[in-house]
C-alpha cells in the first residue's frame, strides 16, 4: 500500500530521512507536504508510532486527474471502498484544492461523498448508511487538477503528543519543536539549554529524543479502530509494546536537559507539561531572567524560541532579546545556540550573521532559524 507522510513546509526531508531509517520502501520526499512510502499496516502503525516532525499518515487510495466534477465522481466511484470501509463507518470528507479546475473545496466535498455512496450502495445493497462505526477520514486534494484521494489513518494530527494540555502566550507545536531540536547540532549527551523556555515544548521533545521515547507513544490513533487493522491486533500490539521497551531502557541514560523563563506562569506550566510526559524530576526549570543565566560546564548547545514581536506585538522588546541571547552565547564560550524567529532584524540586533539559517514557519508565520556555532 501507499502512504503519505505529510509535514509541513521545511520538515519534508526530515521526514523523509525517518522513514528511511525506519526502513520503509520506495520513500520520496515530496517537493511540498511531505514524503510517500510504500508498506503494511503495521508499518503505518510504526510510522505513526515515531515520526516526530510528521502532521498524518495516510492511506492513498487513488491518484488522477479531473477538470471536471464528473471526472472526479467516477475517480472516487472506482476506488473499491467496500474492501476497506464496513457498512456501519463513518466517513467524512476534508477537501483542498490548488492552482485546479476544481476550485470548490465544499463542491469536491459533496461529489466524493457521493460517488463513495453510490459505490457502497453497489456494494452492500443497501440504500441509507448509519455511519455510527469506526471513523474513515477520507483527504481528497486536487493539486494542478491532480486528485489525490486518501484516508486518514493518524486521527489527531501527530503534533497532539497528549503531555501538553495547556497553552502559554505563544505555543510552539510540537511536531515543530522536534525539528528544531533535531537541526540544532546537539547531541543527546551534552547540556540542552532553552532560556526562553516558556511551557516547556522544546524541553520535553529533546528529552524524548535523547531518552528514544516515541512521541505516540501514549496516544491512539485512527487506524486502531478499523477492522482492517483490528484483524492484526497482536502484531500492533507488538509494535507498542518494542516501543515502550526501548524508552525503559532509554530513560536509564543520563540527562542533561534543562530551562528557565522570566514568568512563573510559564514555568509552572512547563512543570506540568513535563510532569504529564512522564519525565518528572529529569528536566531543571528555573524561574529566571534572560540575562541572568551563566550556565557552568558544557560546552552544550542553547535552543530559544524567542518573542518575536510580530507574534506578541512587541517588537522593541523582542529585539532587545535578540541583543541578551547574544551577550548569552558570549557568556558561554564554546557553545552553540539556535534561535528561532520571525524578526528580519534578529542578527542585527544579536550582534552577528548566524553560520546557517532555516526557513520554516510556525502557524502562517514565516520564521527563520539561526545558528550560531
Amino acid at each position: 500500500m501507499k502512504w503519505i507522510a505529510s509535514a509541513a513546509f521545511g520538515m519534508e526531508g526530515m521526514t523523509g530521512r525517518d522513514l528511511k531509517h525506519m526502513g520503509m520502501q520506495n520513500v520520496h520526499v515530496m517537493d511540498v507536504g511531505g514524503a510517500t512510502f510504500e508498506g503494511t499496516y503495521q508499518d503505518a502503525f510504526r510510522a505513526n508510532l515515531w515520526l516526530r516532525t510528521c502532521d498524518r499518515i495516510m492511506r492513498v487510495m487513488a491518484e488522477f486527474t479531473a477538470t471536471t466534477y464528473e471526472e472526479l465522481f467516477q475517480g472516487v466511484k472506482a476506488v473499491p471502498w467496500e474492501n476497506m470501509l464496513p457498512r456501519d463507518a463513518r466517513f467524512p470528507i476534508r477537501a483542498k484544492c490548488v492552482r485546479s479546475q476544481l476550485m470548490s473545496p465544499s463542491d469536491v466535498q459533496k461529489i466524493a461523498k457521493r460517488a463513495m455512496v453510490e459505490r457502497l450502495k453497489g456494494a452492500y445493497g443497501i440504500d441509507w448508511f448509519d455511519e455510527t462505526g469506526a471513523v474513515f477520514q477520507i483527504d481528497v486534494s486536487i493539486r494542478n487538477d491532480r486528485v489525490t484521494v486518501c484516508v486518514d489513518a493518524s486521527g489527531e494530527p501527530l503534533s497532539k503528543r497528549g503531555y501538553r494540555t495547556w497553552n502559554g502566550e505563544a505555543p510552539l507545536r510540537e511536531t515543530l519543536a522536534a525539528a528544531l531540536v533535531l537541526k540544532s547540532g546537539w547531541h543527546p549527551w551534552q547540556p540542552l539549554y532553552d532560556p526562553c523556555c516558556g511551557t516547556g515544548t522544546l524541553l520535553v521533545e529533546a528529552a524524548f529524543i535523547a531518552l528514544d521515547r516515541a512521541p505516540g507513544l501514549t496516544r491512539s490513533f485512527a487506524m486502531e479502530a478499523w477492522p482492517v487493522v483490528n484483524h492484526d491486533y497482536e502484531k500492533i500490539e507488538a509494535i507498542r509494546r518494542e516501543a515502550r521497551q526501548r524508552y525503559e531502557q532509554g530513560s536509564q541514560r543520563a540527562l542533561d536537559v534543562a530551562g528557565s523563563d522570566i514568568s512563573p506562569d510559564a514555568i509552572e506550566l512547563a512543570r506540568r507539561h513535563i510532569k504529564q510526559a512522564g519525565l518528572a524530576g529529569r528536566i531543571r526549570l528555573d524561574v529566571k531572567d534572560l540575562r541572568d543565566v551563566n550556565l557552568a560546564g558544557g560546552p552544550g548547545t542553547f535552543i530559544a524560541n524567542p518573542p518575536y514581536g510580530e507574534r506578541l506585538d512587541n517588537a522593541r522588546a523582542a529585539h532587545a532579546i535578540a541583543k541578551q541571547l547574544g551577550q548569552l552565547q558570549a557568556r558561554h564560550p564554546g557553545w552553540s545556540l539556535c534561535a528561532f524567529s520571525a524578526d528580519m532584524g534578529f542578527e542585527r540586533e544579536y550582534g552577528r550573521r548566524a553560520t546557517r539559517r532555516l526557513r520554516f514557519y510556525n502557524g502562517r508565520i514565516e520564521c527563520e532559524y539561526h545558528i550560531f556555532n
